[in-house]
């Protein structure tokens, strides 16, 4: 999948997703591979990574295979892959959170 445009919120690729130098992703990323050449802000799992020479990104990146070509810019941190694959995190995360509504609504007698 390509981004030409803008994004805010999640998005969840299980192959190759690809920000172009007109494209933004605002929010949580999962892809096995993430490419940006555009600007992207957020969180990021992937198992490989590369940042364009026109790429410029802020937040944390989760994997083991990260690439930054010259010109690319990153402001944030870096961390190993969880030991789930990266198109389980997503599902993970989503029961979390709704487990964490459930019991919020419980405790206020929803």
């Amino acid at each position: 999948m390509q981004v030409d445009g803008e994004i805010d919120g999640q998005t969840h690729v299980d192959k190759k997703l690809v920000i172009s130098e007109s494209g933004s992703i605002k929010g949580d990323v999962y892809a096995e591979h993430f490419i940006v050449n555009g600007r992207f802000n957020g969180i990021c799992y992937a198992d490989k990574v590369e940042i364009l020479s026109k790429g410029d990104v802020e937040g944390t990146i989760y994997s083991d295979d990260l690439s930054i070509e010259a010109g690319g810019r990153f402001k944030g941190v870096t961390a190993s892959a969880p030991e789930k694959p990266v198109v389980d995190l997503c599902d993970i995360k989503d029961t979390q959170k709704n487990s964490a509504e459930r019991n919020k609504a419980q405790q206020s007698g929803e």
